[in-house]
């Protein structure tokens, strides 16, 4: 059976925790050489997957003739625009009083 891969999120949460620990300067020698292989093979497939959804957004943004119609955003741009949550309120009566539920 296959090993699942980690997210590329907890790889980097991951390689995150290996850089704090280089910093730290607290682990031997042999640890910090064994740290290090980890973290440049997390940065690798980090930098991998990266590379993997840039080439699928490319796709994903080609024209009708196959041409990549690529546009810079700004950051502002990929803020998800929300509608601000409504609360509802249940109204038993003249009185406005909110359920107790």
């Amino acid at each position: 059976m296959a090993e699942k891969k980690p997210t590329f999120e907890t790889s980097l949460k991951e390689l995150e925790k290996i850089v704090r620990r280089l910093e730290e300067g607290e682990s031997s020698l042999e640890d910090s050489l064994k740290l290090f292989e980890d973290g440049v093979k997390l940065s690798r497939e980090c930098q991998e997957r990266l590379n993997q959804a840039e080439r699928r957004i490319e796709v994903l943004l080609k024209d009708e003739n196959g041409d990549s119609q690529l546009e810079v955003l700004k950051t502002e741009d990929l803020r998800e625009e929300r509608a601000p949550k409504v609360k509802k309120r249940i109204v038993f009566g003249d009185d406005d009083e909110e359920s107790p539920f």
